[in-house]
Order: C-alpha cells, then sequence, then structure tokens
C-alpha cells in the first residue's frame, strides 16, 4: 500500500540516443531489472534516495549493466562520484540539473529537465508523502516544497509512485496547503488530548478517515508534526 502501484523506474534519452538513464531502479526484481537493462545501454543509475523500494535493484542492475550508481548518500554509490545539489547530469543526450529536497528523508532528491521534474517520493502521483521520521524532518520538506513552488510552470511531474502530473510548481503548492492544514488539525488534537499526546493518540484522532493499514505510516508522519511543532517552528 506504502508504494501505490509498486515502484516507478524512469528511463530517459534524447531521440536518436542508444543509451539511457534510470531513475531508481526498484526493488531487487529480477525480472523488472531485466527489462530494464534491456533497454539499454544504460550510461547511469541515479537515486532519488535511499529507501528499498527506490535503491535495493542498483547494485544488481549496475552488475547486469556496467553502469555507474549514482546518490546523495555515499553509501549506495557504485563506481562513480555521487550527486548532489547543483550537480548536472549529462547522458543520453539529456542534461538534468540535481536538486536537494530533503523532508520525506534527509537525502532525497529531484532531478529537473527542460519540461519535466522527477521526484522520487517528495512528490507522488497520487495522494500525499510520508515524512519518514526521524530520518525525513517536516521543516526540511516545508523548504523543500517551496522551493518546488517557485520552479517555472509547466514542468510536468514525473513521481516515484503514481501517474504523471501536470504541473509541478502547482502540485507543490498543493502540498504546502495541505500540509499547513494538517498541521491545524494536529494543534487541534492537542489542544483536546493535552500537549504530551503520543503521536498514536493524534493518529486515531486526525487520520480518522483514514484506512488504518495506513496508520503506521501517518504515525511516522505525525512524529515529524509533532516535533515541528514542539520545536516552536
Amino acid at each position: 500500500m506504502m508504494t501505490l502501484d509498486g515502484t516507478n523506474s524512469w528511463l530517459l534519452r534524447a531521440p536518436g540516443s542508444e543509451d539511457v538513464i534510470v531513475i531508481d531502479p526498484g526493488p531487487a526484481d529480477e525480472r523488472h531489472l531485466q527489462l530494464i537493462a534491456e533497454n539499454g545501454p544504460v550510461a547511469q543509475i541515479l537515486l532519488t534516495h535511499h529507501h528499498l523500494d527506490h535503491s535495493e535493484g542498483a547494485r544488481r542492475l549496475a552488475e547486469l549493466t556496467g553502469a555507474p550508481v549514482r546518490a546523495l548518500d555515499p553509501a549506495l554509490v557504485l563506481g562513480d562520484e555521487g550527486l548532489g545539489e547543483g550537480d548536472v547530469v549529462a547522458a543520453a543526450g539529456v542534461e538534468l540539473r540535481v536538486l536537494a529536497t530533503p523532508g520525506h528523508t534527509s537525502d532525497s532528491l529531484c532531478f529537473v529537465l527542460d519540461d519535466a521534474l522527477l521526484t522520487g517520493d517528495t512528490i507522488l502521483g497520487r495522494g500525499t508523502t510520508v515524512i519518514a521520521h526521524p530520518d525525513g524532518r517536516l521543516g526540511d520538506y516545508l523548504g523543500s516544497l517551496r522551493r518546488l513552488a517557485e520552479l517555472p510552470d509547466g514542468l510536468a511531474v514525473l513521481p516515484g509512485h503514481g501517474p504523471e502530473l501536470p504541473d509541478a510548481g502547482t502540485i507543490a503548492r498543493q502540498y504546502l496547503a495541505h500540509r499547513e492544514e494538517r498541521l491545524d488539525q494536529v494543534r487541534r488534537a492537542l489542544a483536546q488530548l493535552g500537549p504530551d499526546a503520543t503521536p498514536r493518540q493524534v493518529v486515531e484522532l486526525v487520520y480518522a478517515d483514514v484506512d488504518q493499514a495506513l496508520w503506521p505510516a501517518a504515525e511516522m508522519s505525525v512524529k515529524a508534526q509533532l516535533d515541528y511543532l514542539r520545536d516552536g517552528l
């Protein structure tokens, strides 16, 4: 349920290019990784963040293709330099600009094309993302969303889960509004439950309309919200 329809692996190449850039090879699913390799040759493998549903298959895909793996987290890098804010990845006839967008996780990255934004789990194709507390922090996430909200109009969203979306800036502003609404709900819950309410108590009140199978994920986000509010931000 956490991955919606599964994890999206994006293969990027310019018209006329034989090589591809692979974004997020996904879990260690041999059939999926073989299918990616068959669409190569793979020039580079880029990771949006360390969660296994995005990164677990990277080492195996590197074995199949000989391509380097690049990520912000040094532990995930194989055979080449890592990735960081402001880097430009040029391969397969395309250029990707790297944006550091922490919040969902501390190592979350987005990649900017001329006409699209690859968002990993920072923005999903439907619903909203989890703040993976304690590695993910709400203050960082709000800052990342504000940054994405300032991107030029018309950038399609190519997310890590779910369908494509038409405009990154618009979606980022909607995400910000949703987060502010959730924070207001948590504030009201604390007023009702008391300032020392547990994350689980807040989830049961604020997320009562959400499938209980998703409550563990909601609890991570609530922990991040409570940290944010209790820090007085």
